[in-house]
């Protein structure tokens, strides 16, 4: 199975399945019309070296405990226990509205719910504690340089690049571990918004603590209006837009150079933002920004993620379709695949008629479609790896035996 044409560069047409026993789906026969066999457990394809996934978790696992470490000596020597429990109630709240949103985005290709939850950690510890402690070293420098506003200059210039370069390097970090499956911007989207969502619950205890601590529960009400309510989506929609030019370079551009200049247009873009965010704060002008930049850009970026939702499900039908030309899917399967409500139908009725079991291998079947459909973009565009082709057999694979873990039969 070859990505390309040697002299063109062009993708070639998906080959025809031959070999092993391993049949495609019988085009114009009922989809899912046979009785469950022997379930597949078969695990997803494109796993990382076991040595060098063991150092690579450690040395995160590492930094997790020692962020946590310092963290929490900051909340219990700043804050003190009760303060910390009642300011960490309250930055909780925002997380029911922010996370359920990126996980209504996350629904064609579910990334996997240990990246989500080491998204929203990143974000929450290691980002946390190392802005927290950059931040404190350019207060200083700029308050020993003579500065006439240290705490202004170090809101507008110095967090922005601090905190926004910390919650990336969470993405890039994403990337290396799952480069093979992330597809593109609404990967960047949604471990940017667990990120983004992770920082501003550490950073919302940190303020709203030492603001109930100095001003009382009428303080604290206050700025839990102006950070809870009115920007819940601060952070990760900054973050999103480092999000959106990693995955613009990971789905889109071809060379090194083009990746780099890609990912650094969305980190300053994200800086920019955090920039006007915080001077409108600090400067007293918070509701002119708010009303006049963040409002908007919030409606724009509601219109963007839609945007993606529906682009992902016509990338999907538009490149399966090929699979299914030559025989790998049938195309009842790929209409299904395409639909978020037929997904939901497909997997009623495989836990109906399976089980558990069987439910778990129609997920495995779906997810492991979206990520053939969308390499196959990638491939299309020539942005993919250059061991595409592996990865791609790979996919062919685990939809052959998660199709049997459902049908019981390669064949239906």
């Amino acid at each position: 199975m070859s990505s390309g044409d040697p002299h063109t560069g062009a993708p070639t047409d998906p080959v025809a399945p031959t070999g092993h026993g391993q049949q495609p789906a019988a085009a114009g026969q009922p989809a899912y019309g046979g009785m469950p066999g022997e379930y597949s457990q078969r695990a997803n394809p494109t796993q990382r070296p076991l040595r060098r996934k063991a150092i690579t978790y450690g040395i995160m696992l590492s930094g997790f405990l020692l962020s946590g470490a310092v963290l929490g000596l900051e909340l219990d020597s700043g804050l003190g226990t009760r303060t910390t429990v009642l300011a960490a109630l309250f930055s909780a709240i925002p997380l029911l509205i922010v996370v359920p949103t990126y996980l209504w985005l996350d629904r064609y290709e579910a990334e996997p719910a240990r990246y989500l939850l080491f998204g929203f950690a990143w974000g929450a510890l290691c980002a946390a504690v190392g802005a927290l402690v950059l931040n404190s070293f350019f207060n200083i420098a700029v308050s020993l340089a003579g500065a006439p506003d240290p705490d202004t200059l170090s809101a507008v210039l110095g967090a922005p690049v601090f905190e926004e370069g910390l919650k990336g390097l969470g993405i890039l970090l994403v990337i290396l571990l799952r480069r093979h499956q992330f597809d593109g911007i609404i990967d960047g989207v949604v471990y940017a918004g667990m990120i983004g969502a992770g920082f501003a619950f550490s950073e919302n205890i940190l303020y709203l603590g030492r603001t109930y601590l100095d001003y009382g529960q009428d303080g604290l009400t206050y700025l839990f209006v102006l950070r809870g309510i009115m920007g819940p989506f601060a952070h990760p929609l900054f973050t999103a837009c480092t999000g959106i030019g990693l995955g613009i370079a990971v789905a889109f551009m071809r060379t090194n150079g083009t990746r780099i200049l890609a990912g650094l247009g969305g980190y300053l873009c994200a800086i920019l933002l955090h920039g006007i965010w915080n001077l409108g704060a600090s400067t007293g002008s918070f509701l002119g920004v708010y009303l006049g930049v963040e409002v908007p850009l919030f409606l724009a970026f509601i219109g963007l993620i839609i945007w993606l939702r529906v682009r992902e499900g016509r990338l999907i039908r538009q490149y399966l379709s090929q699979y299914a030309d030559v025989g790998w899917l049938s195309h009842q399967e790929v209409a299904m695949l395409a639909s978020l409500g037929a997904r939901r139908q497909a997997r009623d009725w495989a836990k109906e008629h399976g089980g558990r079991l069987a439910l778990s291998s129609m997920r495995s079947f779906q997810d492991s479609a979206s990520d053939l459909a969308l390499l196959r973009s990638r491939m299309a565009r020539g942005s993919a790896a250059k061991d595409a082709q592996l990865g791609e057999r790979a996919l062919l694979d685990s939809i052959v035996a998660h199709r049997q873990g459902f049908i019981g039969t390669s064949a239906y």
